[in-house]
């Protein structure tokens, strides 16, 4: 499983906090403990800053960076700002996102086109968000054909198929669900992510919904998620998974988690 460490975003209060004021221990202790709980790349998200998004990303990128040796994901959806927070990155970098809306879609492209940056490709366009499995493989099979097109390697896609809250709709779950097997099914190598908390926004007991919702999406073939991973529950529900989803040989990452004790609920 890939793991973004969603916690460095600036639309939670203590994070905006933290950016305004420079603060980088405290960015740094964050990046530091959602990469000892197991984040391959760090979300860095300076959005709420209107006219200083770029300058506060490329600080964000540089004072991770200066405290983990590990990628950040670009988490921004204007292509200036992304590019200028590349500059300072080391490394290979996820940039989160593109999509088929025109405007978005032309203005970032030529930012990862040729380039080996790791690219989420979300399943929107100026239709507006898919509700069902055969809308969601429509916009990935465009998307996914364009960029391999434009020198991007298919194993550098990370189709997010856009999770939408159960609640407003009792199919929302399992549409999404069956776009994860779809798109695995046609386009081999390629990968899929999301960031699975919206699934449960407007219900109680969040936390254990998106926890159930992440199993089934494993079981369907998705091996990337933007979540918090200092969620413990949240990181033993993927190890399991995985284990029995075939993705774990002779079980070697189930048992290594219980040799740490990472199985606290």
């Amino acid at each position: 499983m890939i793991v973004v460490g969603e916690l460095i975003n600036s639309s939670r209060k203590a994070i905006a906090a933290a950016i305004e004021a420079k603060d980088a221990a405290a960015i740094q202790k964050i990046a530091k403990d959602q990469l000892e709980a197991g984040a391959n790349y760090i979300d860095v998200n300076a959005g709420i800053f209107v006219g200083k998004e770029a300058d506060y990303l490329k600080w964000l990128v540089t004072t991770v960076q200066e405290a983990v040796d590990a990628p950040c994901c670009i988490d921004s959806p204007d292509p200036k700002c992304v590019e200028q927070a590349l500059a300072v990155h080391k490394g290979t970098a996820m940039v989160n996102s593109i999509s088929l809306e025109k405007d978005r879609y032309d203005a970032l492209l030529p930012v990862v086109a040729g380039t080996d940056l790791k690219v989420v490709a979300l399943c929107m366009s100026d239709e507006g968000m898919p509700e069902t499995t055969e809308a969601r493989l429509k916009i990935a099979d465009k998307l996914i054909n364009s960029l391999v097109q434009n020198n991007i390697p298919l194993e550098n896609i990370f189709v997010d198929a856009l999770v939408q809250p159960v609640a407003t709709n009792d199919s929302f779950g399992i549409e999404f669900i069956d776009a994860i097997q779809a798109i695995t099914t046609k386009f081999p190598g390629v990968h899929t992510i999301c960031g699975l908390s919206n699934i449960s926004y407007g219900l109680p007991n969040r936390k254990f919904m998106n926890q159930m919702f992440a199993v089934m999406g494993i079981a369907k073939g998705l091996d990337g998620l933007i979540i918090n991973p200092l969620d413990k529950a949240m990181m033993a529900s993927i190890v399991t998974a995985e284990t029995l989803a075939g993705r774990d040989n002779f079980c070697c990452n189930y048992l290594e988690a219980h040799r740490r004790d990472a199985f606290i609920w």
